[in-house]
């Protein structure tokens, strides 16, 4: 089974924090040509929870017109302060034409709350929402909650989820619910790239780390190769490449991602909703240095770096 890079989509902002829509496009044109196989649109990177709700529709809505099928796309969907809310929102964004809507696992249970009750809720969701292919997401926001191998067992066996992304950064937590997921339509996509040569290599669908919006041809190439016998010296080399890098970027994210994509010519502003401080010296430098690198690794993989127009905004 091909793996498949799956990225998870940063919002532009035009100079009045209005949704870019242009360079939405731009951003999707600048994804597909690097080979990704996938969009995970209205996410933690699209700054979900700075735009309203009329925007996680929108935003989502223009994405799926705009890739007009040529891959799957899947948007969160889990918003609203009931169940009942929760539910009629499922059924607005499935309307937009994504593929899998996907259910934010820390929105069902409060931090201090057992399994079983989140087990309810979601078995309620699930009674709410018809036939609306669904997904998970154990996003870091409002709270990471991880799903033990015995909820997704049980959540599987519903027959409904066709789409998990895994926020564990633990190997044998996602060697557990791989082999639980096993021979089931579940497509399993590790968030954490310094995970990804041993998520990819255990048989997980691909990845979906933040780190594809600052490099997607390297993750799309490592998604390629990661179980080809003749690239694991360039498989182990590009993943301790990755894995140095990682902590550097997450810093001011996703404002990072945006100085970054600047740096690669798109014409991305470094507006954000989700986080209002500028970029220091500091932190531009340190970025600068990463594109270097970024550049290094693309000459040693052979990989063709995806084209773009000159830097307009830095």
């Amino acid at each position: 089974m091909q793996k498949k890079f799956v990225p998870v989509m940063i919002t532009p902002y035009n100079l009045k924090a209005k949704i870019d829509f242009g360079v939405v496009e731009n951003l999707i044109d600048f994804y597909l040509a690097a080979g990704v196989k996938g969009f995970f649109a209205n996410c933690l990177s699209s700054e979900m929870y700075s735009i309203s709700e009329d925007e996680r529709l929108e935003l989502t809505r223009h994405v799926v017109n705009y890739v007009n099928g040529r891959v799957p796309i899947v948007a969160t969907g889990s918003f609203g302060l009931t169940i009942e809310d929760k539910a009629e929102f499922v059924k607005k964004i499935a309307d937009t034409g994504i593929d899998s809507v996907i259910l934010i696992t820390g929105h069902f249970a409060h931090v201090d709350e057992p399994d079983d009750i989140l087990w309810e809720r979601f078995h309620q969701l699930f009674t709410l929402t018809g036939d609306i292919p669904l997904g998970l997401y154990e996003c870091p926001a409002p709270y990471k909650r991880i799903i033990s191998p015995e909820i997704l067992k049980r959540l599987l066996d519903t027959n409904r989820l066709n789409y998990h992304k895994d926020t564990s950064c633990n190997v044998d937590s996602v060697r557990q619910k791989l082999a639980i997921a096993a021979g089931s339509k579940l497509e399993f996509y590790d968030a954490h790239t310094p995970n990804a040569v041993a998520s990819l290599q255990m048989g997980a669908a691909g990845m979906s780390s933040i780190s594809g919006n600052f490099y997607p041809e390297i993750l799309v190439w490592l998604c390629q190769h990661a179980n080809d016998p003749d690239r694991q010296e360039d498989v182990a080399w590009i993943q301790a490449e990755l894995q140095r890098v990682d902590p550097l970027i997450h810093i001011a994210y996703p404002m990072s991602a945006k100085y970054f994509l600047q740096l690669r010519g798109l014409p991305v502003r470094t507006i954000s909703r989700a986080h209002v401080l500028e970029l220091t010296p500091e932190q531009k430098e340190v970025l600068n240095n990463i594109y270097q690198d970024f550049r290094r690794w693309c000459k040693r993989l052979n990989i063709r770096e995806v084209a773009t127009e000159a830097a307009a905004y830095h």
